[in-house]
């Protein structure tokens, strides 16, 4: 809870796959708060408080899980809310005049995700979804310490450049910081 309000202050990219992660550590524990509580909040060395709070935002995410029939697999309306932002954010800087080295920088990712795409057979995803799907499908090989590809490495650190850089844009955006059109 305060790591992800942290990150979703700090870098939206990182945020979204934390709160992807956290759905599945949701999963994992059966959508079980007792046992969250007990291998998750517990081991932190926190003060009761703390605890309590985190409980509540791990409760209301198990709500939220159940209300919204995510409970096996899928995602968060929340998180979802993320990624349309960032689809937006990201379709105004592709055409934005003042953003030439975004377009230049997604159209060096594009090759990756298309391939990336046809190999996953994720078609209807969109194409910043398909990229959070690849950092997060690597993610979970590196904690399954499983061997990734050179090939995917590649296209993962191509991927992870791209959206650093729209996270950095969304941050920007967000303090009111970024100008995309020429009379601003």
């Amino acid at each position: 809870m305060i790591i992800a309000s942290q990150k979703k202050r700090e870098n939206i990219a990182e945020y979204l796959l934390y709160m992807w992660q956290i759905e599945d550590i949701i999963r994992a524990y059966g959508l079980d708060i007792d046992q969250i509580q007990k291998h998750i909040i517990d081991p932190y060395d926190l003060t009761e408080e703390q605890k309590k709070s985190m409980r509540e935002w791990y409760e209301s995410l198990i709500d939220m899980m159940r209300s919204e029939g995510v409970e096996k697999k899928g995602h968060l309306q929340l998180n979802k809310n993320v990624l349309i932002d960032l689809t937006d954010l990201h379709l105004r800087l592709l055409k934005s005049p003042r953003e030439p080295f975004y377009g230049a920088t997604f159209f060096k990712t594009l090759p990756y995700i298309v391939e990336l795409r046809a190999k996953s057979g994720e078609e209807k995803a969109g194409e910043l979804e398909s990229c959070f799907n690849a950092l997060y499908g690597v993610l979970l090989l590196r904690l399954q310490k499983k061997e990734i590809s050179p090939d995917t490495l590649k296209a993962i650190q191509q991927i992870s450049s791209f959206l650093a850089l729209l996270a950095e844009k969304y941050k920007q955006d967000k303090a009111g910081e970024l100008k995309l059109e020429d009379d601003e």
